[in-house]
């Protein structure tokens, strides 16, 4: 059920500390941590600690919660020191999600492209 810890869910474990991450900040509602394969200089993930399973299911049960990721992206990026970044939410399969539990990637350090992909 959206919004409950999933036992297979990666991200889930990362919230509640079964599985190590490097963790660049945490709040109430959200864990920011290192990606394990970054596409930039700075690529850090921000997620809800609540399971949702896209940004889609976020947004429309819990948009305070939504609002959370995107405050957290903010502070992240002030942390890191970022003039400019960019934060993707990839939502299904085809758009690039491999683990079915929002997040936002905070990119930064470099110059991106547009379009992306």
């Amino acid at each position: 059920m959206a919004g409950e810890t999933q036992d297979d869910c990666l991200f889930c474990k990362i919230a509640e500390g079964h599985v190590p991450a490097t963790i660049v900040r945490e709040t109430e509602t959200t864990v920011a941590f290192q990606d394990i394969n970054p596409q930039a200089p700075v690529h850090i993930l921000v997620i809800p600690k609540a399971h949702y399973e896209n940004a889609a299911e976020l947004a429309t049960a819990a948009p305070e919660l939504a609002a959370d990721v995107l405050r957290a992206t903010k502070e992240v990026a002030d942390e890191q020191k970022l003039d400019s970044y960019r934060v993707v939410f990839n939502t299904g399969a085809g758009a690039g999600q491999t683990v079915f539990h929002a997040h936002a990637h905070v990119l930064g350090g470099r110059g991106m492209q547009w379009p992306p992909g």
